[in-house]
């Protein structure tokens, strides 16, 4: 595991349960400690969202409590909020502001101070090779620089806990390794990342420990080598493991 900071988990999630107009999430657990590159897993449809937009703050579940950094998202919502970052899979960004106006607007939003905030900017703008963008409208901007841009937004503020949902979706391969190696950079300095992706030889090389969803309930979770082990197949890759499971895994009652 990589540089773990703190005694209090990064999150601690008990009895999460969620239904809409059938159960979208029954009864997960999760124990993340603090500097954690943490993968969820599982198929379109398996509840991964779901859990991740409960864990966020943006969607209530119907039981269940989570933690971040020991503060209660639902007794304390704004404080838990002000220690986590979203990035979801489609950047949701305001077009007619160039990246730098909207750093600036998304730093005002956390009231950052604007010295820091600036500061900020300037280093995720150069370390995701945007600054020579800065005054451009992000509306000009291509899929991948737009989720650049996303995530130096999501990480102005310095949180605690960052949630991306599919962020390597349609990236070309430079972009991809920068925001790769941006992630790892910001494990190591003591965040704590969830990351949720369909490309399974990425998430092998970054995370930490693995957590596999299946039909809203986590069917299996631990590092690469423990899942080799409980699936009795020491040198198979997260794909292999993972199909496995997906073809073997016992049905999950609704």
């Amino acid at each position: 595991m990589n540089n773990i900071i703190s005694v209090t988990p990064a999150l601690t999630v008990r009895g999460l349960y969620k239904t809409f107009t059938r159960p979208a999430v029954t009864n997960i657990n999760l124990t993340i400690q603090a500097g954690e590159f943490y993968g969820l897993l599982g198929s379109n449809g398996a509840g991964k969202t779901t859990t991740l937009r409960m864990i966020s703050g943006l969607l209530n579940p119907d039981r269940g409590s989570i933690e971040v950094c020991g503060v209660n998202v639902a007794s304390n919502p704004l404080a838990a909020k002000q220690l986590i970052a979203w990035v979801p899979d489609e950047p949701m960004l305001y077009d007619k502001l160039t990246v730098a106006e909207y750093l600036e607007f998304i730093a005002g939003l956390w009231g950052m101070h604007p010295g820091q905030a600036e500061r900020n900017a300037q280093n995720l703008l150069e370390r995701l090779d945007l600054w020579s963008y800065r005054h451009e409208r992000c509306e000009g901007f291509s899929r991948g620089m737009k989720q650049k841009a996303a995530l130096a937004g999501a990480l102005i503020h310095e949180p605690k806990l960052l949630i991306l949902d599919e962020p390597l979706t349609g990236l070309d391969a430079a972009i991809a390794r920068q925001v790769k190696d941006l992630l790892q950079e910001r494990v190591q300095s003591g965040c704590t990342i969830i990351l949720t992706t369909h490309i399974l030889d990425v998430a092998e090389r970054l995370v930490d420990r693995i957590g596999i969803i299946q039909a809203g309930q986590l069917i299996t979770e631990g590092t690469l080598e423990e899942l080799r082990q409980q699936a009795g197949r020491g040198e198979a890759s997260l794909e292999e493991i993972f199909l496995n499971l997906m073809t073997h895994a016992p049905a999950i009652p609704a």
